[in-house]
């Protein structure tokens, strides 16, 4: 079955078809010259077609909570307008009642999974963390806790003491059943030290989920991508998931990250194109061969261009969320959230089919 949408296919782009349609992987080359190539409608359609055979019309969304503990942080990465300093106008941390008290406020009978993540902050013990997660699990136990990203994980092991495996056993006896994929951002430590990236290195993030699927758990990927990466860095980020992948088989998803700009005025200079948003998609559905789902998520590409992105690979439109924060605080100009109803018609005007799922992408309920 030929791909070829256009009367301008090159050669090149003829022969990585062949490869897809195959079952041939993709190299570091393939990955960037989709990049520079221009023909997104073949990049598109090959992409739609390698999700199509995975997942079929299906697309993913969970009802969902994003809980932010604390907003203190150590780290002062370049791109962040979340954090702040200890005892700065605006800065908080929360005790498990207070955190309790605001979910009491906002949640509703359908939310399945509560997203924690937050600052890293040095002025609480690593048993402050720990606890936070306890209390959310002794009031809400039917709710799955998808907490932390690696980088605050490793984090965790130099405020402890502890080994990461003896970090992640401790949050998983208070609760935790998942890890979020924050912290990646892009996996080269180059790109680290431009970006003032303190946290948790190429080689921490990468050992963190090691570890949580050698524990059993299934975990959550990110890449943010469009600040002074090169097309070559974003496709070794993948390269490196895809191999931690093949030894492992813990990632459920990777999530494409728009990087925001730290003004909701900026320009549409200073913001990813749309172009380039559908080609990250597309190309992570082709590169990542070996994960099931790549979400298109709304909160940094908003919900029309979401719609788009379900034609070019993508089979997952993240949650509810009720509140999102780290985007917004930056120049995210989209909504903090989405009602149930609104994603079930965000995936329907796409002409797909919406699932319904738990964390681990169990169905719950099917909307033909």
């Amino acid at each position: 079955m030929s791909t070829l949408v256009t009367p301008f296919t090159d050669r090149r782009m003829a022969e990585i078809v062949e490869k897809v349609q195959n079952g041939i992987r993709l190299s570091l080359e393939d990955g960037i010259y989709l990049y520079e190539t221009d023909d997104i409608l073949t990049l598109g359609q090959l992409a739609n077609e390698a999700n199509l055979r995975k997942n079929g019309k299906k697309v993913y969304f969970i009802e969902n909570m994003s809980l932010y503990f604390t907003n203190v942080c150590e780290a002062r990465c370049a791109f962040c307008n979340f954090r702040k300093d200890q005892g700065e106008d605006g800065s908080y941390t929360l005790s498990g009642q207070e955190m309790i008290d605001y979910v009491e406020q906002h949640i509703h009978p359908g939310v399945r999974e509560f997203h924690i993540v937050g600052g890293h902050n040095n002025h609480v013990p690593f048993q402050y963390y720990v606890d936070s997660l306890k209390a959310l699990n002794e009031k809400y136990p039917h709710v799955t806790l998808k907490a932390y990203t690696a980088a605050e994980i490793d984090f965790f092991t130099r405020i402890s003491g502890l080994s990461i495996k003896e970090v992640l056993r401790e949050l998983q006896k208070a609760g935790l059943q998942s890890l979020t994929g924050g912290g990646a951002e892009i996996l080269s430590d180059e790109y680290r030290k431009k970006m003032r990236v303190t946290k948790a290195n190429v080689d921490r993030y990468l050992e963190v989920h090691r570890t949580a699927h050698n524990l059993g758990m299934k975990t959550h990927t990110t890449m943010l991508y469009g600040s002074v990466e090169s097309y070559q860095d974003r496709i070794e980020h993948m390269l490196q998931i895809r191999e931690l992948q093949d030894e492992t088989n813990g990632f459920m998803v990777f999530i494409p990250l728009s990087m925001q700009p730290k003004s909701k005025n900026a320009n549409i200079m200073r913001r990813n194109s749309a172009y380039e948003d559908l080609k990250t998609i597309a190309i992570s559905r082709l590169m990542l061969d070996n994960i099931d789902h790549v979400k298109a998520y709304f909160i940094n590409i908003g919900p029309q261009l979401t719609q788009v992105a379900l034609t070019f690979g993508a089979s997952d439109v993240h949650g509810t969320i009720v509140r999102e924060q780290i985007s917004h605080a930056a120049g995210a100009l989209t909504p903090a959230g989405l009602t149930r109803k609104e994603l079930i018609w965000l995936v329907k005007g796409a002409g797909r089919i919406p699932v319904e799922r738990d964390t681990f992408y169990n169905e719950i309920e099917v909307f033909e």
